[in-house]
């Protein structure tokens, strides 16, 4: 019986044997053809990485135009309302610059974080304007332009320690009404805030001869001419989990009552839009208003 001796280069041929592997093959193939998809896949990578540092630049530039264009209209606000500080200002929506070149801006938000306030000594302002004509501004909006806007969201936020300092009640804290008193659509609006029945504030009413917190439900509403005067009027004790849960003596329960009811005048929204829901979001007090198609000016951030 013969044999077969295998030697470092050997192909196994379509006869069924083996034969010496050919000058110029590698692993089985030319080695023009190795060569070839080496270059390929060079040719490959160093397209994939030209791509990705294109679009890196692209996007990074998108990115530093927005935080150009964010600060120059913080700085804007500041100015044209009078504040103290530059507000936190958003555009958003993507590509910016595409967004810029056709004089449209989706979305701005623009927040103002403790703005003195004559009535509650400081408060916090919100608006967020949606579909902006840049026609008249430019995309760097200039202070004095007229800004058409398709929906304008306007809030004033007062927290519950302002809120108390106002009432003479130190300790007040106020939350947001129990799933039961919440309203059909599950107490809350789009930007969070509860219903107006039934919150709860607790405080010492100190002037009603009580020397320790209590609980009480509280009814929000706005009154005036233009709805700018909070009004909260307390309509019950409240005992039990998520209360003080301390009762209130029959003979002092009216006075407890009327030291948690008031009302707050000169709640003035950004943009003077009036107020539409009045509620709370954690333990803030929330006064807000939504309207359409209107034209604002820079100016108009700050109404008091």
């Amino acid at each position: 019986m013969g044999h077969i001796t295998l030697t470092p280069y050997l192909l196994f041929s379509r006869s069924g044997g083996f034969a010496p592997a050919a000058k110029g093959w590698r692993g089985g193939m030319p080695a023009t053809a190795v060569s070839q998809n080496v270059q390929v896949r060079k040719l490959l990578i160093t397209l994939a990485a030209t791509a990705i540092t294109v679009v890196v630049g692209a996007v990074g530039a998108d990115f530093g135009a927005t935080i150009y264009a964010e600060y120059r209209l913080a700085r804007t606000v500041r100015s044209a309302a009078g504040l103290s500080f530059d507000p936190s200002v958003a555009i958003l929506g993507f590509p910016f610059i595409r967004q810029a070149a056709r004089h449209h801006f989706s979305e701005i938000e623009i927040k103002a974080n403790g703005v003195d306030h004559p009535v509650v000594g400081r408060a916090s302002l919100e608006a967020t304007l949606h579909n902006i004509d840049l026609t008249e501004a430019s995309w760097l909006i200039r202070p004095d332009a007229n800004l058409p806007v398709g929906k304008l969201e306007s809030r004033i936020i007062i927290d519950s320690g302002h809120l108390g300092r106002s009432m003479g009640m130190k300790d007040l804290m106020v939350e947001a009404p129990s799933k039961e008193t919440n309203d059909a659509t599950g107490g809350t609006t789009e930007s969070g805030i509860s219903g107006s029945k039934g919150l709860v504030f607790t405080g010492t009413p100190t002037k009603a001869g009580i020397d320790t917190p209590v609980s009480v439900a509280v009814d929000l509403s706005t009154a005036g001419l233009e709805q700018t005067t909070l009004v909260f009027t307390a309509t019950d004790v409240q005992t039990g989990p998520g209360t003080a849960d301390r009762p209130v003596p029959d003979d002092k329960k009216a006075a407890v009552l009327a030291e948690f009811s008031g009302s707050l005048p000169g709640q003035k929204l950004p943009f003077g839009v009036h107020p539409t829901t009045v509620g709370a979001r954690g333990s803030d007090i929330i006064i807000e208003g939504i309207t359409e198609g209107v034209t604002v000016r820079l100016d108009g951030f700050t109404q008091s």
